[in-house]
């Protein structure tokens, strides 16, 4: 029995040894009558494939999520206003805050070619990672950072919201507390939604007036608008949910002009006050034709 396991054995090795011998020699003989220039573009595709497949230094953005901010996210109220005034009433519109999703940022690398792929689609931006984040900023310090502008951009909102109720609507905010809660969304470009879905619930009062109304602006303690990044792919999102107006900071009317998704119609606003009004304007049906659009020389 054990000359038997042998005999198979050996001749299990000498059939692998004549393969590998046979495959060896057939490469020499390939790579033999090959010219100098042939493993030089050899060498050019083999790295060209390794490079594809390694980190690229660019982001890809395309459309994200939306959030109505008078609804709920998670189980919470994404804003939940409280005192013994004022309860939020049934909303039978939407105000939807627009996200962008960003891939390349630290923590979420991508390789070379889904970059490369991500040229050729409209529905995606390739930025060179700089734009978008510091020189070796790792993924710690980015969560860190665009958690600090969020949590800035809603108590900017809260203040905005709250100054505006007082002096421009009458409201009595002295025992108004308001709490915020939404998920997996940072940086600051919510504020001016925060903001308006804060007065739309202190007031009982449907700003969206049954429609959903998308929109997207930094805002101030004095209730300022300001730009914010990807409001191209911000459109297509708000488009994508439903939505059939879109509230733009005017110093965004440049990237705006020539690329609204057909059938949303564009408002352009500079503060908490040009958006409230604009609202109203929307709810009511009326003079619309009064209402801002971007030019494309408005952002300049």
């Amino acid at each position: 029995m054990p000359n038997k396991i042998m005999y198979v054995f050996n001749k299990i090795n000498k059939n692998i040894f004549s393969t590998f011998k046979n495959v060896a020699g057939s490469l020499i003989e390939y790579f033999s009558a090959k010219s100098f220039r042939y493993f030089i573009g050899l060498f050019v595709v083999i790295v060209s494939i390794i490079t594809l497949f390694l980190p690229s230094a660019y982001v890809v953005e395309e459309p994200g999520p939306t959030q109505d901010v008078l609804a709920k996210s998670s189980g919470k109220y994404v804003i939940d206003v409280k005192n013994h005034h004022y309860k939020p009433g049934s909303k039978s519109g939407k105000l939807l805050l627009v996200t962008v999703n960003t891939s390349g940022i630290p923590g979420y690398e991508i390789p070379n070619l889904y970059a490369i792929a991500s040229w050729f689609d409209s529905k995606k931006q390739v930025l060179p990672r700089e734009v978008l984040v510091p020189v070796n900023q790792n993924a710690s310090d980015y969560k860190k950072e665009i958690t600090m502008q969020m949590r800035s951009s809603q108590s900017s909102a809260q203040v905005s919201a709250l100054k505006y109720a007082s002096s421009k609507l009458g409201v009595d905010v002295k025992n108004v507390k308001i709490k915020l809660h939404i998920d997996d969304i940072g940086g600051p470009s919510a504020g001016m939604m925060y903001a308006l879905g804060i007065l739309s619930k202190l007031t009982n009062n449907d700003l969206a007036g049954g429609r959903t109304i998308a929109g997207t602006g930094t805002i101030d303690n004095s209730g300022k608008v300001g730009p914010i990044g990807g409001i191209r792919l911000k459109m297509i999102s708000a488009k994508r949910d439903g939505a059939s107006w879109f509230l733009a900071p005017n110093s965004n009317c440049n990237e705006v002009v020539g690329n609204i998704p057909q059938g949303l119609k564009v408002v352009s606003v500079k503060t908490l006050d040009d958006a409230y009004k604009a609202l109203e304007k929307i709810k009511s049906g009326k003079n619309l034709e009064s209402l801002k659009t971007c030019k494309a020389e408005s952002g300049r």
